[in-house]
């Protein structure tokens, strides 16, 4: 049984009893995520805490990118609905790696791998071991970002 489900569905009993519709509907949004993902695939299974991670860093992302669009679109009240959403999602994730952080581990990545000076036909084999390094506290855009100025 995972630790972090749990807290999840205490979290959301507790935010229905106190009638707080954004973190109840949240949380409820972020279940269902959950449970589709342990039946999607060719047989169902219990996802360990770091495979919900993946999925609310996941959620978080669509939240983000969603809040991005409705912005654009000039619609701020779903953009500001978006990014509460994401708020609540931020807090069941591990402490976000700073852009200093993220520069420092494709720093060690590249010495690690031997990929200065390749340029970037060694993108590939950085982002290899950096990725589960920053598994759920970075996004993996800027994490890429990131390599292709170190190694650009």
């Amino acid at each position: 049984m995972s630790a972090l489900k749990d807290r999840l569905r205490a979290d959301l009993t507790t935010s229905i009893k106190a009638r707080d519709d954004l973190r109840s509907s949240t949380l409820r949004m972020v279940l269902t995520a959950i449970t589709n993902a342990e039946v999607a695939g060719k047989e169902a299974r219990e996802l360990s805490d770091d495979d919900i991670i993946g999925v609310l860093s996941t959620e978080a992302k669509r939240r983000r990118e969603a809040a991005v669009a409705f912005e654009e679109g000039g619609r701020a009240e779903m953009a500001a609905k978006e990014a509460a959403e994401g708020e609540v999602i931020a807090e069941y994730l591990p402490a976000q790696l700073s852009a200093s952080e993220i520069a420092d581990l494709v720093t060690a990545a590249i010495a690690q791998t031997g990929a200065a000076g390749e340029g970037m036909r060694a993108m590939g084999k950085v982002m290899g071991v950096v990725t589960p390094q920053v598994k759920g506290r970075a996004d993996g855009g800027a994490v890429a970002a990131e390599v292709r100025k170190q190694l650009g």
